[in-house]
């Protein structure tokens, strides 16, 4: 009896392995277009008025300067998975007056030209924080990261260590994000770009404001709190907006005078 029944149920186990196995499969070799959303984001090369050469691959975005008068400072803005940062050009430009602006999309975004990739990412906006240094020898650079761009951020606040650091959403690491949402899955081993923000802001010793959703569905708020528990003894603010979510961040009261006080101010 036991025996008929052993066939079956080892055919039944070796059907499950081989889904499984091909549900890794999948996963693998479409993370890059699950994590980088870059194609709605896409515009004409005639609308921007910047770009950085990288190898064989323009990166082209904005620069924008105050209207009047000299800047006193320079931002770098680096946005979410699938944000079209063109969208946020009026709103830096208000609520930063006296700053020059860069933003320039991540490869395969906006009138970029290649793919992206983690490693790829993290080089292009060091390279990014270089030529904004050479034009702004001497004024303080504040680094600002939205979602998928505080990961970016980290790592070029680890790398060149600018002035200021402004993390919008953030998360510890990709890594951690994508096993809250599929920890059945092997995460450890199928993750191309884990971004470990909490490992390259280990280095980073410059102050750091940290705006944090209490509703966001994105990156949940325990993975912004888990980041925050590693930066424990750093200059760190946080502004927390509790009714907020990823996107209604951005209109939340206090939001944007938050990071004009944090850049603009002394500390």
């Amino acid at each position: 009896m036991f025996s008929k029944l052993l066939k079956p149920l080892l055919w039944l186990l070796a059907l499950c392995v081989a889904v499984y196995v091909c549900i890794c499969s999948y996963m693998f070799a479409q993370q890059r277009s699950m994590i980088f959303l870059g194609g709605d984001t896409r515009v004409a090369a005639e609308s921007t008025n910047f770009s950085l050469q990288r190898g064989d691959v323009l990166l082209r975005g904005w620069q924008q300067h105050p209207k009047s008068g000299k800047a006193s400072n320079a931002v770098i803005y680096f946005g979410g998975n699938a944000e079209n940062i063109a969208h946020r050009r009026e709103q830096l430009a208000r609520s930063l007056p006296h700053s020059d602006v860069y933003m320039l999309a991540y490869r395969g975004y906006g009138a970029s030209e290649g793919q992206p990739t983690q490693e790829l990412m993290e080089l292009d906006a060091a390279a990014l924080f270089d030529e904004v240094r050479r034009l702004h020898p001497q004024e303080p650079i504040t680094v600002i990261g939205r979602s998928l761009g505080t990961g970016v951020a980290a790592a070029v606040a680890d790398l060149r260590q600018p002035d200021k650091l402004v993390l919008v959403t953030p998360f510890d690491s990709i890594l951690n994000t994508v096993r809250g949402m599929y920890g059945w899955l092997p995460v450890e081993l199928l993750l191309r770009d884990p971004f470990d923000s909490a490992a390259h802001l280990k280095n980073y010793q410059g102050p750091i404001l940290v705006l944090r959703a209490g509703r966001d569905q994105v990156v949940k708020p325990a993975r912004t709190d888990a980041l925050l528990q590693q930066l424990k003894g750093k200059a760190v603010q946080v502004q927390a907006f509790a009714q907020a979510n990823h996107s209604t961040i951005f209109r939340a009261a206090g939001f944007w005078t938050a990071i004009e006080n944090f850049v603009g101010g002394t500390s």
